[in-house]
């Protein structure tokens, strides 16, 4: 993995320096310069070269969103965007994925301080990962295509699909999820974000699949065209068969260091001898990995995706290590091959 050589660009000075300070303190991460603003970024970036940038979404001026787009138009890098906790900054920060930044970084303005310290030191961990990411992905060019008719729900033989993204994730789903039929196996995602970041995620995908797309709560139960994101942060999700499938959320410790855990999902499912496909996406971590080889043993199918078409292939990669995968393939593929082995019996 190689060193981050990271710009950060903020019109606070304390929040540059607070930066700053964080992640000179992070392994392999260095600090080659700092910028207030656009300008000033458009001009340190010539001159220092760095791997990675960390953006402020709202600066006097040119704004970051506007900056962005700029950087992934002229000379692509990875961009760590910080964003505020709002509504406003969710959809600012949204919108900051769709133009390619690499991920949105809360700014953990109204916490605790244990809190504060736990978000903060987050941060290095995402910067250096954000520099080895994968800034030539594949970008959506063309609206997505309409859902797939339905089909009799006999076809998927009670097939679950079961998916783990983090870093990443938002870019990935909306292609992968286009392939899926509307009346396609019900769909858990394991999907780690800020709030109001994952609502506006939500909203956006309910443009385009309405009605089934939601945030997973406890007693949801699994039904044909139904897609359910895990994303939050105090508890995990864990399949139940009977008397019907459903999740259930639990409080507990993270497992290998996620909560929700990707690992936790794919184990109960395997437990629970159902048939199923399970599948780790972009990502950063190893969050999936030993929970898939658990799924790959008792017979269902798992996949990965290709780390070379990840926004971040350090989970694919780790899923893949552990012997957990039974194809890989890159992320265009992907959607259709899992939707095509539910028709198998």
């Amino acid at each position: 993995m190689k060193e981050a050589r990271v710009l950060v660009v903020d019109d606070s000075p304390a929040m540059r320096a607070l930066f700053c300070d964080v992640l000179e303190r992070a392994p392999q991460v260095t600090v080659v310069g700092t910028a207030a603003n656009a300008d000033e970024a458009r001009e340190q970036i010539a001159l220092l070269q760095p791997n990675v940038v960390t953006l402020d979404v709202v600066m006097p001026g040119m704004s970051g969103i506007a900056f962005l787009a700029e950087i992934m138009a002229t000379n692509p890098l990875p961009v760590v965007m910080l964003s505020s906790r709002t509504q406003e900054g969710s959809q600012i920060a949204l919108r900051a994925l769709e133009l390619g930044a690499v991920e949105c970084f809360p700014k953990p303005l109204k916490t605790t301080l244990e809190q504060f310290a736990e978000t903060i030191s987050h941060l290095g961990k995402v910067v250096l990962t954000a520099a080895n990411s994968n800034v030539n992905r594949r970008r959506r060019t063309t609206p997505r295509a309409a859902p797939t008719p339905r089909v009799e729900t006999s076809v998927w033989h009670s097939q679950i699909i079961a998916l783990g993204a983090s870093m990443g994730g938002m870019d990935a789903l909306p292609h992968l999820l286009e392939s899926f039929p509307e009346d396609g196996p019900p769909t858990v995602i394991v999907l780690p974000g800020e709030a109001g970041l994952i609502q506006a995620f939500l909203d956006s995908l309910e443009e385009v699949m309405p009605g089934r797309v939601m945030l997973a709560v406890d007693g949801a139960r699994l039904e044909p065209g139904t897609i359910h994101i895990v994303s939050d942060p105090e508890q995990h999700a864990v399949f139940e068969l009977a008397p019907f499938p459903h999740l259930r959320m639990v409080l507990r410790d993270p497992l290998d260091g996620a909560r929700p855990s990707a690992t936790l999902l794919f184990g109960t499912i395997a437990r629970a001898g159902v048939p199923a496909v399970g599948a780790v996406l972009t990502g950063m971590g190893s969050d999936g990995a030993r929970g898939l080889k658990l799924m790959r043993d008792a017979g269902c199918h798992t996949f990965a995706e290709d780390p070379a078409s990840a926004t971040v292939g350090e989970a694919p990669r780790a899923a893949i290590a552990a012997e957990a995968v039974e194809t890989v393939l890159p992320l265009d593929a992907l959607g259709d091959a899992m939707i095509a082995v539910c028709h198998q019996r």
